[in-house]
């Protein structure tokens, strides 16, 4: 009977093995990986113990010290506000928060070249041309979506209904031609003195000049006038002086202004960019002959980051004076409320979507990773960036932070991190196209579907020849209002909220760098290790040689003799 049982049974199971399973609905699997999720986090809590906490605190003490410092600048900048205090009180109050400008500054330029000569030698050239490829079409396609999203914010939310009378003009503008601007960022890329690149960079001036025109002189009217009697006696003797008159021509002195040389104070960075890449790519293809040149920018980036790691302890402390400074420095709070205030929303909204939106998800499309852990080991250069406003300046923290908390491989950071910081500008591209629709908005100017793209397309280009220092946007906005025939003395108009703009932006353009090299180190991953192996297998060629074949054979001799004499 039993067995009997049994059997029934085990027909009964295999019945049940042969049905399909239902297969889970996506709601179900979804709660089982929320719920999942939930008890791991739970036991992970309920494992906590003071030690954790207390390794925690140690890895991230950079970020809380820089977070606090950044609240604490806020809270003492608005405990200051009511004494009123002059502007030399405020400068002699911002004064270490300057110096921190200065250390960066001080970084940024042997940085830059040694980070881009080690970078590129390490790799070879085919290599480096796919890694710089991949850059330049990251760079160009979030430079472009930046600038769409600017155009599309400032067409809905429209935040320059109303009349400019209202608006509160700050500053001053310096008058820039659009072609200039486009020449001298050219002639910048190839700049005669590198010495002098350090430190200046050409800037078109402009001038007066006198010009003398010839004008043909004409008869004068009263002749035409007098009595018939007189012009009779005197015919013959006008028409001599009319026939001399004709001939005559009088010089008219007129003043027009044309361009001359001329320079302005800072890093030609782009130069400098561009003479480093050329010479690392040279150093890479002298293989062995190279490779002193190549151990000698190692050093010397070495060298530069340990540096930065002694400076990044006095950064909380510049961060704070240089933010309560600025709030110090500004007159009248109220100016960012009504018109520019819903400006300042729709650039601030602007950012947001292109940093919190389009490029983690660029970054998780491409790498299939999560966004936000890459994103919370930038928090202490995205601080930074907000309280220095230069890309620039925090460049030595990024390498920090994507080399040591983040783990991106060297070779990348040290090629796109500094081209990045000079010619990849998404805040400032979406900052200036939204900033010369809004001023095309308050003069009641109708703008068509062709000029929205020359807008789009200068705004592209304009960000490129943006410097890495604060408020640069402003300078190439002129570009923008001008190729649209837009009042460039309107710029003063949003020069009031542009301080703290500013900041955003840069923060934004740090972050556009950064997630770029996330990328681009994804997307070259292969070439980077067959790049390795082929740099160890040629080191092990070089060191299994005889000493003979590296000098030559009397040189060798010479040795030898020196050797035995000894």
């Amino acid at each position: 009977m039993s067995e009997k049982q049994d059997n029934v049974n085990s027909l009964f199971l295999n019945e049940d093995l042969d049905k399909p399973l239902k297969p889970e609905s996506r709601l179900a699997r979804f709660r089982k990986a929320v719920q999942k999720r939930a008890s791991r986090a739970q036991q992970q809590a309920q494992g906590i113990t003071l030690e954790d906490v207390r390794s925690f605190l140690r890895r991230n003490a950079f970020v809380i010290f820089t977070i606090a410092a950044v609240v604490l600048g806020i809270i003492l900048a608005f405990a200051l506000r009511p004494y009123k205090m002059t502007y030399q009180q405020i400068k002699y109050f911002s004064f270490p928060g300057e110096l921190l400008m200065r250390m960066l500054q001080m970084l940024v330029l042997p940085l830059i070249i040694s980070s881009l000569v080690s970078g590129i030698a390490s790799l070879d050239s085919r290599a480096s041309g796919k890694m710089g490829l991949r850059a330049v079409v990251y760079y160009m396609a979030t430079t472009v979506i930046a600038v769409i999203i600017g155009i599309i914010m400032v067409v809905i939310v429209h935040p320059g209904k109303g009349s400019k009378a209202r608006l509160h003009r700050e500053g001053k503008i310096e008058k820039v031609q659009a072609a200039d601007a486009f020449l001298d960022l050219i002639r910048n890329m190839f700049p005669p003195n590198l010495v002098e690149a350090c430190f200046k960079q050409y800037k078109t001036q402009y001038s007066t000049r006198v010009v003398q025109k010839p004008v043909t002189a004409t008869v004068p009217s009263s002749v035409a006038t007098d009595s018939p009697a007189t012009v009779e006696n005197t015919s013959s003797i006008l028409e001599n002086v009319t026939r001399a008159m004709e001939n005559l021509q009088e010089m008219l002195s007129m003043e027009e202004v044309v361009p001359v040389p001329g320079s302005a104070n800072g890093v030609n960075a782009l130069g400098l960019v561009i003479f480093s890449i050329c010479f690392g790519l040279v150093i890479g293809s002298m293989k062995q002959q190279g490779q002193a040149l190549r151990e000698f920018f190692d050093c010397l980036n070495e060298a530069i980051m340990r540096l930065v790691a002694i400076i990044i302890w006095y950064a909380p402390i510049g961060i704070m004076f240089l933010i309560s400074g600025k709030i110090l420095e500004m007159e009248d709070l109220a100016v960012m409320g009504g018109q520019l205030g819903m400006y300042t929303v729709t650039v601030i909204g602007g950012l947001l979507i292109h940093a919190c939106i389009i490029l983690p998800l660029l970054y998780f499309i491409v790498t299939h990773k999560n966004p936000w852990i890459f994103i919370s080991g930038l928090i202490q250069a995205l601080i930074t960036a907000l309280g220095t406003s230069s890309s620039s300046a925090t460049l030595p923290i990024t390498f920090k932070c994507l080399e040591e908390n983040i783990g991106v491989d060297k070779r990348v950071t040290r090629f796109v991190l500094p081209v990045g910081a000079t010619i990849n500008m998404d805040g400032t591209a979406l900052y200036e196209a939204l900033a010369a629709i809004f001023i095309a908005q308050v003069n009641n100017y109708e703008l068509s579907f062709g000029q929205i793209i020359t807008i789009s397309i200068t705004a592209t280009a304009a960000s490129i020849g943006a410097a890495g220092i604060p408020q640069a946007g402003l300078v190439t906005m002129i570009i923008v209002l001008t190729s649209v025939g837009l009042p460039t003395e309107d710029i003063t108009l949003i020069i009031a909220v542009d301080w703290f703009l500013d900041r955003l932006r840069t923060a934004t353009n740090v972050l556009g760098d950064s997630v770029g090299a996330g990328i681009v180190e994804h997307l070259s991953r292969h070439e980077l290790r067959t790049s390795e192996a082929e740099m160890e297998s040629s080191v092990t060629e070089e060191n299994n040689k005889p000493y003979q074949l590296i000098c030559q054979e009397g040189e060798s001799l010479k040795h030898r003799h020196s050797e035995t004499a000894m």
